[in-house]
């Protein structure tokens, strides 16, 4: 039986000897007829990592290397694409009308801007600092004298009884009768 060749584009080159494959395939869909793209990802066995992140290349099935290596890599098709993206820089603590009015001077369309706001850095608000603990010398010399007010407050309090109250000391409830149904 041959084996199954495949060219599809590295998506990952990070395992060692190992690059995973994103391969795409169009199909009809069954029901709308639309051409729709599937994919799939392989990984492959590159011996001596040659091949790099964006890069067309060919595969071909192999007895298993591993768990979930089954390909290995045959040859490069393309080199990896450049990726289309424009980078603007922009003050992050520009405000938008300084921002507007800094587009506008380079642009040349204002001549002279009517105000330009400066961006200024806000203040830096920094946490509260906790209060230190006390020395330990302190401490040791106020706990004695805690200790010693509170016998000296339940000294101070005249002592008060307190008087149990028995079913016979509390008033009796009126009996409250239910209506006879009728």
């Amino acid at each position: 039986m041959p084996k199954r060749v495949l060219s599809g584009t590295v998506v990952s080159d990070k395992p060692e000897k190992t690059v995973v494959v994103r391969v795409e395939r169009r199909v009809k869909h069954p029901l709308y007829g639309k051409i729709i793209r599937l994919s799939k990802k392989y990984h492959a066995h590159d011996e001596g990592n040659v091949y790099r992140l964006g890069e067309q290349v060919r595969i071909e099935e192999c007895a298993p290397l591993s768990k979930k290596k089954n390909w290995t890599v045959l040859d490069r098709i393309g080199a990896a694409r450049p990726a289309d993206i424009a980078i603007v820089e922009t003050a992050a603590a520009e405000t938008p009308k300084a921002a507007a009015n800094r587009i506008e001077a380079e642009a040349g369309k204002a001549e002279t801007p009517a105000k330009v706001e400066k961006a200024e850095p806000k203040p830096v608000v920094e946490a509260k600092a906790e209060k230190p603990a006390k020395p330990v010398k302190e401490a040791e010399a106020e706990t004695p004298a805690k200790a010693e007010k509170k016998p000296a407050q339940k000294a101070d309090k005249p002592a008060e009884k307190k008087i149990a109250k028995t079913a016979k000391d509390k008033p009796a409830k009126a009996a409250k009768s239910k209506p006879a149904k009728a």
